[in-house]
């Protein structure tokens, strides 16, 4: 496995890499399953169903399941990606231990004084591009938090209405981005070029998006584990969707509770630092800021990578490349927009997927990318495994003149809804009622899965990606 970037060949052609390497992985893995799927099936000897009566209703009951060899085959399956899981657990607390920490740590120290207060400073960041709307919410919810912001700046990023006059009026300073052509990751960049070179060991920056609220124990709970643990680089915050925007809303609030949840099942262990809301070191951002163009991708000098759709998520591989050790606590819940429109919705999914697939080829095969890289073939196998078996099913249902019963499977679906009814329970009884009809959820997976199909003949076809702005309707902001 390489241990820097990769060479000047330009993003284009790794991202390329990256489609190849994932479609090779799917179509093995997927030629393998049916080999043995094949393989089994021909030994196995069909039953005919029997009539069997019920609550006096005659149903026809087979008994049929898959051959033993591939119910074992799964099992041990589900077993190696658990061991899988874990052995990347261990590899990334390994993965704190890099030399490259310690050598970009005793270069910052040379040259600023390190303060042993246990305290922190807390800087909060609000870029925000034509968001008059949203902000006052977004700076309210910052007003009551019970440990508030030290500093509030909102970043007005070639803002053409009254962002930077709520921001003043609010009693918080603005900062107007100048010709800033690199959107959200640009802005930032601006604003911490003015303020980290007066940082110290006490200081930490909270990012934050300008249309999210942080729950009210966010600051706290997120300064008391920087305080505690001196290894710590980053915290980052566990979202939740905002209501609202009716079935394409709750499809979004029931994926984000199940995407919490997972990381509750890991104890904070975070695959991401949201955008929505992270709070950083200042030492962890100028480390990065040294190490671009030397260990990990980007421009020297700049904390974030202007080439990335996705700024958080190439922020989590460039710290994880360093060494940097992070958490999105419980306690640490922001609620954020959901997409109101399946068009949004396109555009933002897009963004997020493709940013991922182009953030693992500007990084490369590494030890703190490999994670990422399984996680990815996982996406491509499920999509074909998911619509496999969808196109199964409505095969076999046109296929029959009569409804018959098979209790292997069906006991295999009962399982299933029940653990997506669980996995939503946070989201409420609206959530718990979509999770229990089952096919709806279905088939948004599969949208979802249509936008991973098109990201890996976007980035195959060089097309270029666009970045969506949602339009936001006025809002009351609450006392």
């Amino acid at each position: 496995m390489s241990t820097g970037s990769p060479a000047s060949l330009g993003p284009a052609f790794y991202s390329r890499i990256v489609v190849a390497v994932v479609l090779g992985a799917i179509g093995l893995v997927t030629g393998v399953a049916l080999l043995v799927a094949i393989t089994a099936e021909q030994s196995q000897v069909a039953r005919p169903p029997e009539i069997v009566t019920v609550l006096g209703m005659q149903l026809l009951i087979s008994e049929e399941r898959p051959p033993t060899v591939i119910i074992l085959a799964a099992l041990l399956g589900m077993v190696a990606i658990a061991l899988t899981a874990i052995g990347l657990e261990a590899l990334a607390a390994l993965l704190t231990l890099t030399p490259r920490r310690n050598l970009l740590q005793r270069l910052r120290e040379t040259s600023r004084p390190v303060l042993n207060t246990g305290k922190v400073r807390v800087t909060a960041l609000v870029p925000a591009h034509n968001e008059e709307v949203s902000l006052p919410v977004t700076l309210a919810a910052l007003a009551r938090q019970t440990r508030p912001p030290d500093r509030v700046i909102v970043i007005a990023d070639n803002c053409t209405d009254g962002t930077v006059a709520v921001a003043v009026n609010m009693g918080h300073e603005a900062i107007e981005t100048i010709k800033n052509e690199h959107k959200k990751g640009g802005a930032l960049n601006q604003a911490l070029a003015r303020i980290l070179p007066g940082s110290t060991s006490r200081d930490v920056i909270l990012v934050m998006d300008a249309d999210t609220s942080l729950a009210p124990d966010y600051i706290a709970a997120a300064t008391h584990q920087l305080e505690h643990d001196p290894e710590l680089s980053a915290v980052g915050g566990i979202f939740f969707g905002e209501p609202g925007h009716g079935l394409v809303g709750q499809f979004q609030r029931n994926e984000y509770a199940r995407y919490s949840r997972q990381i509750r099942a890991r104890r904070g262990r975070v695959f991401v630092l949201t955008g929505t809301a992270t709070m950083f070191r200042a030492t962890a951002l100028i480390d990065v800021a040294a190490a671009r163009g030397i260990f990990i991708p980007g421009e020297p000098g700049q904390v974030y990578d202007t080439a990335a759709l996705t700024e958080d998520n190439e922020l989590t591989l460039a710290l994880k490349s360093l060494g940097g050790t992070m958490v999105s606590p419980p306690e640490c819940a922001v609620i954020t927009e959901v997409m109101p429109t399946w068009r949004n919705l396109w555009r933002q999914r897009k963004r997020w997927q493709r940013g991922a697939l182009e953030n693992l080829g500007a990084h490369g095969v590494t030890w703190a990318t490999v994670r990422y890289w399984g996680q990815q073939l996982g996406i491509g196998y499920g999509t074909v495994a998911l619509n496999a078996a969808i196109a199964l099913m409505v095969i076999t249902a046109l296929a029959l003149d009569q409804w018959i019963w098979f209790p292997f499977w069906s006991t295999v679906g009962l399982i299933f809804l029940i653990e997506r009814v669980v996995t939503v329970w946070r989201a409420g009884w609206r959530g718990r009622l979509l999770a229990a009809t089952l096919l709806p959820e279905l088939a948004y997976d599969v949208y979802l899965q249509i936008v991973f199909v098109t990201c890996l003949f976007d980035i195959a076809l060089n097309r270029q990606a666009r970045w969506g702005h949602v339009q936001h309707a006025p809002a009351r902001v609450s006392a």
